[in-house]
């Protein structure tokens, strides 16, 4: 009952103060009619202002904002909230009065269920545990339930990657055979070369079961797995920390990590024995495999309840003023949620996620407030605060494969994800060596699909706040991925043409130190500006950009 009740107070709380907050953003409405601008309301747009909201968004109170949580439920309580009292169109499927903001989607929940869970692996009985895992690369926690039985082919690293002539399928046939698969990465690779279309430029070993007919995996110990057996094994029975996924990604083949002591057994007498497995592992230099012998079989059972929870995005629309242009619309995004907390852990539990990205949400939140008060644009605005980015841009993929808004009436998406930190002068810190200055701002995409879109942006730019726009990151073959690694990725995916704002990794990224009192309110303020003034030349243009260049290579056919 007291967790109910310590629930209940953190969310009234939390409202409370959102409330409070908002009833002071009221008695500082402009009384008078703003001054007319090429860029609309955009002065309405305030360092202060966001440092008010971010103090929420990023608070203890939200506990990191996970996919799903109360925190990211409160949050997005918070972002309706608001939407609503400056009068919004809600566009969502909820019920209820600022439920009628959010699009829900489902989620799976998956437990690990150790008394339903067993494995026969070449003729010997083996224990969870003691034995195996329920468990995919590198001992990670997975728990996609189903029986697999078949014979075993041993497919070494089971990774495709074209760019390197590297393929672990080559004159192999996996179907209706379970892949044995060792955890470990080729010499001189890394994960930045998993870049490209899947299944034709890059392929592992799960989504290739899934592919080609496998009916499941077993995966080698590494060296890690090992060392760590005991705490690996703990991990994945924990039965209080549901796995969650997209919907969409639940169906996959049933998957366990062996102990070195029945790995050892299992290769026993076949023309490649574990021990020497092992060292090719260790060095980088896995390029055996083979079917085992014909008497080899296993057969495995994975015991999860898979439970449908459900989380969402926070959507609205504000309607233009002419009256076939408001037909179109600028999307605008950022993504809401982050990596949550850490209950377990030394120190600073909750991962408060300001920058990445808080400084996102409530700089959107800052536009559809400055958009609100100020002039009408002739084309529509459809913001949309994405959840499970974090987790695999969860909510980008749910909202243009459901879209709200036709996704063909989208002219352009402008996505926010991280700027409010600075570099600053004299800062030798490694970890920040790439992140932007206090004018700066890393742009992605502009000049990818859209020649007048990237000429908009530059001008826009030069003609206003004049920001340091850095293209260094401006490729699908950047080899830190960002392209892909936000939610503009699922827009472009749909032939969107976007333009992503990005400040650059620094030295709390992902971290427990990502706090509100670190960020840079006037660098947000000047990007936050330079994006409106971006929005609001779009949505007044005689006609939408053209997507006059075809999509990367890297996106065709997605």
């Amino acid at each position: 009952m007291k967790r109910f009740i310590l629930t209940g107070l953190l969310i009234v709380s939390a409202l409370a103060v959102s409330l409070t907050m908002a009833a002071a953003h009221r008695k500082q409405e402009k009384t008078a009619a703003a001054p007319a601008s090429p860029f609309g309301n955009v002065e309405e747009i305030t360092a202060a202002q966001m440092r008010d909201y971010l103090h929420f968004v990023a608070s203890d109170e939200m506990e990191g904002r996970d996919t799903p949580s109360r925190g990211l439920d409160t949050t997005a309580k918070f972002l309706a909230m608001n939407l609503s009292r400056w009068g919004y169109k809600p566009v969502g499927n909820g019920e209820g009065h600022l439920e009628r903001y959010f699009q829900r989607f489902p989620l799976n929940s998956r437990r690990v269920q150790p008394e339903a869970s067993s494995a026969v692996v070449g003729g010997q009985t083996l224990k969870v545990g003691e034995d195996f895992l329920i468990s995919g690369a590198s001992g990670a926690p997975a728990a996609y339930p189903g029986t697999a039985t078949g014979k075993l082919v041993y497919v070494g690293h089971g990774l495709m990657l074209k760019a390197k002539n590297i393929d672990a399928y080559q004159g192999l046939d996996v179907k209706d055979k379970i892949m044995v698969v060792a955890d470990a990465f080729p010499q001189g690779t890394n994960f930045r070369d998993f870049s490209g279309k899947p299944g034709v430029d890059f392929d592992r070993a799960e989504s290739y079961a899934r592919t080609h007919g496998a009916r499941g995996i077993i995966y080698l110990p590494s060296s890690s797995t090992i060392s760590f057996w005991e705490q690996r094994f703990k991990s994945s029975l924990n039965p209080s920390r549901p796995r969650m996924e997209s919907a969409a990604d639940a169906k996959r083949v049933p998957v366990i990590t062996i102990s070195e002591k029945a790995a050892t057994a299992l290769f026993a007498g076949e023309k490649l024995g574990f021990d020497a497995i092992k060292k090719q592992m260790g060095e980088g230099k896995v390029t055996d495999t083979f079917d085992l012998g014909a008497a080899r079989e296993a057969t495995f059972t994975v015991g999860a309840k898979v439970d449908s929870v459900m989380t969402q995005n926070v959507v609205a629309v504000w309607e233009g003023s002419d009256p076939v242009l408001k037909d179109e619309y600028v999307a605008v995004g950022a993504h809401y949620d982050h990596v949550g907390m850490r209950p377990n852990g030394d120190g600073d539990r909750i991962f408060n996620g300001a920058d990445d990205d808080g400084s996102g949400t409530v700089a959107v939140l800052a536009m559809a407030e400055a958009l609100a008060k100020g002039p009408r644009p002739k084309r529509s605005f459809l913001f949309v605060w994405h959840a499970g980015e974090e987790k695999g841009l969860w909510g980008s993929e749910y909202i243009t494969d459901n879209p709200i808004i036709p996704n063909n009436q989208i002219i352009t998406q402008l996505n926010i994800d991280l700027i409010g930190r600075s570099k600053k002068e004299g800062d030798k810190n490694p970890r920040n060596a790439e992140l932007s200055g206090p004018n700066g701002i890393y742009v992605i995409g502009s000049q990818m699909m859209s020649t007048e879109l990237g000429k908009l942006s530059e001008e826009v730019n030069n003609t206003f706040l004049k920001l340091a726009f850095d293209y260094k990151y401006d490729a699908p073959t950047d080899p830190n991925r960002f392209f892909y690694r936000s939610d503009h990725f699922n827009y472009a995916k749909k032939g969107i043409p976007i333009i992503f704002y990005f400040d650059g990794v620094h030295e709390d990224y992902h971290g427990a130190g990502d706090h509100a009192d670190k960020i840079d309110y006037e660098k947000m303020e000047k990007v936050t500006r330079t994006v409106f003034a971006t929005g609001w030349k779009l949505a007044n243009l005689p006609t939408r950009p053209k997507a006059d260049k075809p999509l990367p290579a890297q996106l065709a056919g997605n």
